[in-house]
């Protein structure tokens, strides 16, 4: 991919030289660079508080407590799962985060939901069930507050950042639900 990227950038200056654009195409450069900081810096703050927030409620016990309140659509979901497995504390911390519409944090909250999950899988070299659902459901995830979209939305100067938000609450739902029924039809036909 590198290549690509590479051969992509030599063509573009090769072109600017060509049609004596060179000096626009640099001035786009360095724009382009300072646009994309002030984005990351707009979008940071916001990650990093929640995932501080994500970070004390694991500390503080409110994972176990969220993992007892969703057990029954886990274990719904995920049957193969032994009881009180450690995995079901990671998934129920995935599925929050991508509910408040934080994906960058629940990604390594994801990582560590699947490496539990790779425990309990007895074919290492193939997705258990559970691992297909968990990959769907973080995938699709229903999102309620879409907190990253909102915060580049406002950062582009939206008039109204969040009304996005009943869109993306329905088009998650169906994501999500769509998802769900796959894995559970493709699990029935591998059983069979």
């Amino acid at each position: 991919m590198g290549a690509v990227w590479i051969f992509m950038i030599i063509t573009s200056f090769v072109f600017a030289i060509y049609n004596g654009n060179l000096e626009e195409v640099i001035k786009a450069v360095f724009d382009s660079t300072n646009t994309a900081l002030e984005l990351c810096l707009g979008i940071a703050g916001t990650l990093c508080m929640w995932s501080g927030f994500m970070k004390i409620a694991e500390k503080s016990g409110l994972v176990q407590s969220l993992s007892k309140i969703t057990k029954p659509i886990i274990k719904l979901l995920f049957p193969e799962l032994p009881k009180d497995s450690e995995a079901s504390g990671h998934i129920a911390m995935n599925m929050t985060a991508n509910i408040l519409g934080l994906g960058n944090v629940a990604t390594p909250i994801g990582l560590k939901a699947m490496e539990k999950l790779q425990e309990y899988n007895l074919k290492k070299d193939t997705l258990s069930n559970s691992m297909l659902m968990f990959l769907v459901l973080n995938t699709a995830s229903i999102q309620l507050i879409p907190t990253s979209v909102i915060a580049l939305r406002s950062n582009y100067g939206s008039q109204s950042p969040t009304s996005i938000v009943i869109p993306t609450i329905l088009s998650s739902i169906i994501s999500v639900l769509v998802g769900i029924i796959f894995v559970k039809i493709i699990s029935k036909k591998e059983q069979k």
